[in-house]
């Protein structure tokens, strides 16, 4: 594979897990600090340290020397991300988030180590589970 090609793949990588940890800790406080639940907050917990191991399997550093703030064509806040009408929609927004940040390093991983993916595949099922349980509960 062409250096470049493994960088986009990098950055591409880099932006969703950064994406992903940050929805999984919003997730993880909401059920903390909101909803008081430890057996809730544990288990987003244990996901995004999860998470972090198996990215970790990618050689981390060379992930974060790809990245490229100056040069991101996405890094602009839309005005939908600004609108929140309460817990029920940051919570809904950070949980989206995530499944959808997953699912895109299982896909890239595939093109990097194949390995990796089966375990971000369980991951995301997790949390199809784990945000169907909050949504039914509240």
């Amino acid at each position: 594979m062409q250096k470049k090609t493994v960088t986009q793949l990098q950055r591409t990588i880099d932006a969703n897990f950064n994406r992903a940890k940050e929805g999984l800790r919003v997730c993880e406080d909401v059920c903390r600090f909101i909803y008081d639940d430890p057996k809730l907050t544990r288990r987003y917990k244990v996901i995004r340290h999860r998470l972090t191991e198996v990215i970790a399997g990618l050689k981390i550093l060379n992930i974060i020397r790809s990245r490229d703030i100056a040069g991101d064509v996405g890094k602009k806040t839309i005005p939908a991300e600004l609108r929140r009408q309460g817990i029920g929609d940051v919570f809904y927004a950070n949980s989206q988030r995530v499944k959808e940040s997953v699912r895109v390093l299982e896909e890239f991983t595939k093109l990097l180590d194949t390995k990796l993916a089966p375990e971000l595949k369980r991951l995301r099922y997790q949390l199809y589970a784990l945000e169907k349980e909050i949504v039914e509960r509240r």
